[in-house]
């Protein structure tokens, strides 16, 4: 047998594993996950999970918690985030905006980034209403669709792309057997009303507010979100949150143009990407 031929697919394999791992870690926060869950959630063998997160612990890109014995990711998650930051991190855009926003409205908002098929809480601004809502955390992950920062990003890709997309979620253990008609359902509504809207759908007793927030290219990268107790949140209120949320993403999307523009022109003409260099120069 020749072994040569097989180990590419065998080390591949290993890390997608291995990712998979630290992607389910990512979600469990500062409490982390159990070794029990992990190999339930993942759909891998107890002791392969726990072999990989030992190998995982040797390269600090996980830890074990003290005391409870539970796993998390590790400072080499931090460290390696910090250098993608400079790339892939629009948080710089969003944060004067979003931090008058939930001064002006006192309740919880959120940033979203969209991973894959998944929602990611990029940064979270409190308001200061007498009971916020804290249901996510910096750094926590859930499929799209679920949340509303996640609707709202799935709703804004073209019909087409949607569609694939949600074809993906549903092979998720997320979503259950007839959970696709519920969220095509969720996504038409979104669009024909402007703004995603969700009732009870993460956590009891909540809802919650989402408008996507497109790029230069108009994809949808990110959205921003409004959450609080239902009895903050009438009729009245949600299409109020809905109208600055709107003004918000303007602001933002404006910005990512402004960064993106110098580039842009240089691709578009050399010559005039040229003279802007020779000024500076001057």
């Amino acid at each position: 047998m020749d072994m040569s031929s097989r180990t590419p697919d065998a080390g591949a394999g290993t890390i997608e594993r291995a990712l998979r791992l630290v992607r389910l870690l990512a979600t469990g926060g500062t409490r982390g996950v159990a070794l029990t869950d992990a190999a339930r959630r993942t759909g891998l063998p107890h002791g392969t999970v726990h072999r990989l997160l030992r190998r995982l612990i040797a390269e600090r890109l996980v830890r074990q918690i003290e005391g409870t014995r539970r796993y998390a990711l590790g400072p080499l998650a931090f460290e390696l985030g910090l250098a993608a930051s400079t790339q892939f991190d629009i948080r710089s855009h969003c944060r004067p905006t979003l931090g008058r926003l939930a001064e002006h409205v006192d309740d919880t908002v959120y940033l979203t980034t969209r991973s894959g098929l998944e929602a990611v809480c990029a940064d979270r601004f409190e308001g200061r209403a007498p009971i916020r809502v804290l249901e996510l955390e910096v750094g926590s992950r859930r499929p799209l669709g679920l949340g509303a920062g996640g609707l709202a990003i799935l709703a804004a890709f073209d019909p087409e792309e949607s569609d694939e997309l949600i074809e993906r979620l549903m092979r998720g253990p997320e979503f259950a057997p007839g959970g696709r008609a519920t969220l095509v359902a969720a996504v038409l509504e979104t669009r024909s009303r402007g703004y995603a809207l969700v009732h009870d759908r993460v956590t009891r007793g909540v809802t919650a507010v989402g408008v996507p927030v497109r790029n230069s290219l108009r994809v949808p990268v990110a959205a921003i979100s409004v959450a609080a107790i239902h009895e903050r949140m009438s009729t009245a209120k949600v299409r109020q949150l809905a109208t600055l949320l709107r003004i918000a993403t303007a602001e933002i999307e404006r910005s990512l143009r402004r960064e993106a523009a110098p580039e842009h022109d240089e691709e578009v003409s050399p010559a005039r990407g040229a003279r802007r260099r020779a000024r500076a120069v001057e």
